[in-house]
């Protein structure tokens, strides 16, 4: 009877060890360089708005733009990848995209921010996780963003309209699973190739920030962000912070 008591309680102090383990994250900035190679200026104050949000939560973080991080053993420790900012060629390898691919499917999360979605261009699969991939945007100005999911963790905050001031993306292979958080209301953006695309497909809406769940793990990506001093905004902090809470599991 001893024996089998001291079992239970080390059994329950296992599990409430494991319980209150803190969610760890990568926050990934990897660009390629070259020319033509547009880098973000905002990408420094992204990883301190995202490390502070962490921080407010218990969660421990890394950031790195190395490529080489991505191996199968390495991505264990991590509950989700933040792409904050990156753009263009993420992997350096195959085996990296392999590894990247591995932990999605075994249920890693992933965050993307504006320009991550103008990662691995050439690459379907990773359209589809992302939940799209970037055409181009319209000049930087301001326009107003309809709430679509006013219930998600990343909007519960936001007015019904949200009159913002960023880079509209446009953005196409739209992933069907994507669950719409956020739409801008292109009556409100000045930009004569509209037209051309995206044209009518979605009326006078198109998604700019959403969720799902794919290929094993979950996903979120918002398109806004492009100002360093986007990161200093009470709205759209909350808005991160929400989809990162949501991304690890902890809220919904």
């Amino acid at each position: 009877m001893k024996i089998f008591q001291t079992y239970m309680l080390v059994l329950a102090m296992l599990t409430l060890a494991c319980a209150q383990s803190p969610k760890q994250v990568l926050i990934y900035t990897h660009n390629e360089k070259g020319e033509g190679m547009y880098i973000h200026d905002n990408i420094e104050t992204s990883v301190k708005t995202l490390a502070k949000i962490c921080e407010a939560h218990g969660i421990t973080y890394d950031v790195s733009e190395d490529p080489g991080l991505y191996t199968l053993e390495n991505l264990q420790k991590y509950d989700a990848i933040i792409f904050a900012n990156t753009n263009n060629r993420a992997f350096d390898t195959q085996e990296q995209r392999d590894a990247f691919q591995r932990y999605i499917r075994t249920g890693g999360g992933f965050m993307g921010i504006h320009s991550s979605c103008g990662s691995e261009r050439d690459w379907p699969w990773f359209w589809a996780m992302t939940g799209g991939k970037f055409v181009r945007h319209p000049k930087f100005q301001p326009f107003d963003i309809k709430v679509i999911e006013p219930n998600h963790p990343s909007t519960r905050h936001l007015d019904a309209v949200w009159h913002w001031e960023d880079e509209c993306y446009l953005i196409d292979h739209l992933n069907p699973d994507i669950k719409i958080l956020l739409a801008v209301d292109l009556t409100t953006i000045e930009d004569d190739q509209l037209d051309e695309f995206p044209g009518e497909v979605f009326g006078s809406y198109y998604p700019l920030a959403w969720y799902h769940e794919f290929d094993g793990g979950r996903q979120f990506y918002t398109a806004l962000g492009h100002e360093i001093s986007h990161y200093a905004d009470p709205d759209f902090v909350g808005h991160l912070e929400g989809g990162l809470l949501w991304t690890v599991g902890m809220a919904e």
